[in-house]
């Protein structure tokens, strides 16, 4: 009866996305310019403005999703250098967040830092965006990861659910392949926002949006009734992924989902209620997959 119950409140919770109303973010804007000098600080002030309009008021999608149910995201600006009275270069930092079921928590789906983004800008000059064409960086690279957002979040809550947002968040791309600023092209890198949605999008890694509905619905939205089943939800989410390490080691989305899910995993599997074989089977698992930070997995031993 709980299953049925959890499963007529998930319903609920897609039926009210639908039929609600308003914008689908609820995203915090923050433009910083500590490292500028010498320079009128109030075109960031407007330009922070103007981001957050960009984000939050305009639709995205065909849902409509209620005002305590909007999707939290941060998009934090650091302006680094100005190049021209009207073009600036900085690091866009992008997080996404997603609530579990039953409990406060927020549960981190992306936290990234685009670095080198480089962008015009005019004092109180709209943002125009329309899809399919590309009218200026700033707001190609907004729209882009706004789509991506949605993206990550529909395919945590269904299988590949976030499909139709990865191919909006490709047309952002393709329209952007004649920019004359970096990231939007396969040849320049492969960690950059070419590579992220092709990686989603390639059928080769479907491990990528197996792993986020088994890990985040499956796995943390069941934790609260069933910890066990929920945890072995999650243990099939890192199989998935390790199926797409053993492809391709060196993934671009890979990455971020190690950054975005690390601690939580050591929080999860640090539980003293695991047991030591999984414990270790975890630690062993991780520590392949994500080598360079193997010794924080190591924490999963001190059970709390």
């Amino acid at each position: 009866m709980a299953g049925l119950k959890r499963i007529g409140i998930f319903i609920l919770f897609l039926f009210q996305m639908i039929h609600g109303s308003g914008q689908e973010f609820n995203c915090i804007v923050n433009v910083t310019t500590q490292k500028l000098e010498g320079t009128d600080k109030r075109v960031f002030d407007a330009l922070q403005n103007a981001i957050y309009e960009f984000m939050n008021n305009r639709k995205w999608s065909n849902y409509n999703i209620k005002t305590e149910e909007k999707i939290e995201c941060t998009v934090l600006l650091t302006v680094t250098e100005r190049l021209g009275s009207d073009e600036f270069r900085g690091n866009l930092n992008v997080v996404l967040r997603r609530p579990v079921f039953n409990s406060a928590y927020n549960s981190i789906l992306l936290n990234y830092i685009d670095k080198g983004f480089q962008f015009r800008y005019i004092e109180f000059q709209p943002l125009d965006y329309s899809d399919g064409t590309f009218t200026s960086n700033l707001t190609s690279v907004l729209a882009y990861y706004a789509y991506v957002f949605l993206g990550y979040y529909f395919d945590s809550y269904s299988p590949s659910g976030g499909g139709p947002f990865f191919q909006k968040a490709q047309e952002v791309v393709n329209a952007a392949q004649n920019a004359q600023e970096s990231g939007w092209k396969a040849f320049e890198s492969e960690k950059n926002r070419y590579w992220l949605v092709s990686n989603y999008l390639n059928p080769a890694y479907t491990g990528l949006r197996d792993f986020s509905y088994n890990y985040h619905r499956l796995g943390l939205d069941q934790m609260y009734e069933k910890v066990d089943a929920g945890r072995n939800s999650v243990t099939e989410s890192l199989n998935d992924i390790q199926k797409v390490y053993n492809a391709k080691p060196g993934l671009f989305a890979l990455q971020l989902i190690f950054e975005a899910k690390r601690d939580e995993i050591v929080n999860i599997y640090g539980d003293q209620r695991v047991p030591p074989t999984e414990k270790n089977n975890i630690i062993n698992m991780m520590k392949e997959m994500d080598p360079a930070n193997g010794s924080k997995y190591s924490a999963i031993l001190e059970s709390k």
